[in-house]
């Protein structure tokens, strides 16, 4: 074998050393377990109007990027992505969904209450979009954390819309680290989920 072949066979041979590396830690980058985070629900109020009437909540509706399990960041207008090595519970959607609903059971105020698809036949259906669910960089070292949600009870019955209204909010955040940006959330939720509990049994 020549010197030239020889090299050649060597550096082919290094080339492909460093590709099963790089496959390798991209496999492991893959199966590293990210922290999760949950969110708690936030009752409405257990006083005023009860009524027996069902309501079933539709899984919300939201873009390609924020159906995940992955917290979004915007550190542009322009740009979206998500916070490194975390992640939701569950696809955000499912978390809106399951946060409203109970929400609303733990007021005591409403006959049933539960996921569309399952349960009783519903008097009233809620539908949800989701528009914002996200954390956006305003400048060094601060942060907004931003949720703004569209609700839509519809007369399952008759098919025809009872009521609608948007439910947004915003919190400063001085860090993004996930804790301090899952708080921020959580404190949000707080103040819209009793909201949005209280309109949406005010009209059953």
């Amino acid at each position: 074998m020549t010197n030239t072949l020889m090299r050649r066979t060597v550096l082919v041979g290094m080339m492909a050393g460093l590709g099963g590396c790089a496959t390798l830690t991209s496999l492991n980058d893959a199966a590293k377990p990210l922290d999760t985070y949950d969110l708690r629900p936030a009752s409405g109020s257990k006083q005023g109007r009860s009524t027996q009437r069902t309501l079933l909540v539709a899984v919300p509706q939201a873009s390609a990027a924020l159906t995940s399990d992955r917290i979004m960041i915007k550190p542009d207008p322009a740009s979206i992505t998500y916070l490194p090595d975390v992640r939701w519970s569950d696809e955000l959607p499912a978390v809106v969904q399951l946060l409203i609903i109970r929400s609303v059971a733990d007021t005591g105020r409403v006959g049933y209450v539960g996921r569309s698809g399952a349960g009783p036949v519903p008097d009233t259906a809620l539908l949800v979009r989701i528009d914002t669910f996200e954390v956006i960089a305003r400048g060094e070292d601060i942060f907004e954390v931003a949720v703004d949600l569209d609700l839509t009870l519809i007369n399952d019955r008759e098919q025809s819309v009872v009521a609608t209204r948007r439910f947004s909010g915003s919190k400063q955040s001085a860090s993004d680290q996930p804790a301090v940006i899952v708080a921020q959330f959580q404190s949000l939720l707080n103040e819209l989920l009793p909201e949005m509990s209280d309109w949406a049994i005010q009209r059953l």
